[in-house]
């Protein structure tokens, strides 16, 4: 059985919104679109592109497809990025989205039960950004490896990926942290059952 991972650019605060443009999503009047530039470098880049070469699907929400379909089929196979993506079955969740323009798409109505579907058709299903289905898959206990890139800001205010509503769940570190010149991280976690509680931390230097 495959996985689904999610891909995630955060700040210290767990802001994931528009990491990549001053418009790419300005809902609820946030101001601070762009934010990852600053902090990307070659080492980075090449980590998040080693990780795109392992994804054999993507899975996106609406509003994040929608910003990859306005962009990538644009870019030509000289793009490794942008081969892959136009390459590989796509499946984004809508409930609204009929006709989708770009190749190989697939819509999703139903995320719970087809979402589990793709995991016995696929190795690596992969999501980037797309917060609203990530909070709906958390939710619905389908993450399997979350891909982190920690960047060393503080913003107080945007969307947060880690919401009420989440089922209870441990992940353990999967390979060492990385970090990178400009001061991001990367952090690899696998799904790793159910949270351990109630231990008393004073009891454990007795």
């Amino acid at each position: 059985m495959g996985i689904i991972q999610v891909n995630l650019f955060l700040t210290l605060d767990g802001v994931y919104q528009a990491p990549g443009g001053p418009d790419e999503d300005r809902e609820g009047g946030f101001e601070f679109g762009g934010w990852q530039g600053a902090y990307f470098d070659d080492a980075s880049g090449e980590t998040i592109g080693a990780e795109i070469e392992h994804l054999d699907a993507l899975l996106l929400g609406r509003k994040t497809y929608d910003i990859f379909a306005g962009y990538w089929p644009a870019h030509g196979d000289d793009d490794p990025v942008a081969a892959k993506f136009n390459a590989v079955p796509k499946f984004v969740a809508s409930r609204t989205l009929t006709d989708p323009a770009w190749e190989g798409t697939t819509v999703l109505t139903d995320v719970a039960t087809e979402v589990r579907a793709l995991k016995d058709r696929f190795d690596q299903v992969h999501l980037f950004g797309s917060g609203d289905l990530v909070t709906t898959l958390l939710r619905e206990d389908l993450v399997d490896r979350l891909n982190l890139l920690l960047y060393p800001l503080v913003l107080g205010s945007g969307k947060r990926i880690f919401r009420d509503g989440a089922a209870p769940a441990a992940f353990r570190l999967v390979r060492p942290p990385q970090s990178f010149p400009k001061g991001a991280i990367s952090l690899v976690y696998e799904r790793a059952g159910t949270p351990v509680t109630g231990v008393d931390i004073s009891q454990l230097s007795q």
